[in-house]
C-alpha cells in the first residue's frame, strides 16, 4: 500500500487513469467481453448511430493482455513524472487532448470504412509519451531483458515505427493509426502551453 501511495504522490490523475485502464481492461478481457464489443470506436457509424460515447469508452478497453500491459507500462514509465512536472490540471488536459486528437485522426482516415473498428488507450498515451520527452529529452528507460537504458526519444521513435508497421500489416482493433495523431498532439500541447520548455527541448536535441 505504501508503494502505491508513493507512486501516486503528486500524480493523482495519472494514478486514477492507470487504475481505470487496468481495471476496465482486465474486466473486459476476462470477465465481461461484451464490454469490449460495446466500447469499440467505429468512425463510419459515429454520427449516423450517434456512438459518441465510444470516443471515450474505446480508450479503456484493449484487444488482448499484451496490448493492455504495453500501454499500461508506457503510461507508468512516463505519465507520473510528467504530471509532477506540469501539474494535475495540465496533465488531465493533455490526456484529453491526446485522446480526442487520436479519435479525430482515426475518424478522418476511416470514416468511409463501415467495417473498421478500433480500441485502446494508445493515442492518449502516445501524447503523454511525446510531451514527456519534450520536458525530459535526456531521460532513459529500462526494458527487460535489454541490459542497457534506452534513451526516451529512441523509445518513442521505435514505438511509432512499430505502430506504422503494425498498421500496414494488420486490420485488427488496435488503433495504430491514432498514434501519429497522439504524438503530434503531445508535442503541440507543450508548444502551446509551455513554449519555454518546447524551445529548451529543441535546443537540447538539435543544438
Amino acid at each position: 500500500m505504501q508503494s502505491v501511495m508513493a507512486l501516486t504522490d503528486g500524480a493523482p490523475v495519472a494514478g486514477l487513469l492507470l487504475g481505470v485502464i487496468l481495471l476496465v481492461g482486465v474486466v473486459g478481457l476476462f470477465a465481461f467481453p461484451a464490454l469490449v464489443a460495446r466500447s469499440v470506436f467505429r468512425p463510419y457509424w459515429l454520427v449516423p448511430r450517434r456512438e459518441y460515447a465510444t470516443l471515450f469508452s474505446s480508450a479503456f478497453v484493449h484487444a488482448d493482455l499484451a496490448h493492455l500491459l504495453f500501454n499500461a507500462f508506457t503510461f507508468w514509465a512516463f505519465g507520473f513524472r510528467l504530471e509532477r512536472e506540469i501539474g494535475s490540471e495540465a496533465f488531465a488536459s493533455l490526456y484529453l487532448v491526446g485522446l480526442l486528437a487520436s479519435d479525430a485522426g482515426t475518424w478522418l482516415s476511416h470514416r468511409h470504412d463501415a467495417e473498421y473498428r478500433t480500441l485502446g488507450a494508445s493515442g492518449a498515451i502516445v501524447a503523454v509519451l511525446f510531451a514527456s520527452i519534450v520536458y525530459f529529452p535526456s531521460a532513459s528507460i529500462f526494458i527487460l531483458p535489454i541490459p542497457v537504458p534506452i534513451p526516451a526519444p529512441l523509445f518513442a521513435l521505435a514505438y511509432l515505427a512499430y505502430t506504422v508497421i503494425a498498421a500496414r500489416r494488420g486490420k485488427g482493433r488496435i488503433n495504430h493509426d491514432a498514434h501519429l495523431s497522439g504524438a503530434m498532439a503531445g508535442i503541440a500541447f507543450v508548444a502551446f502551453t509551455d513554449n519555454d520548455a518546447f524551445r529548451r527541448a529543441l535546443h537540447q536535441v538539435f543544438g
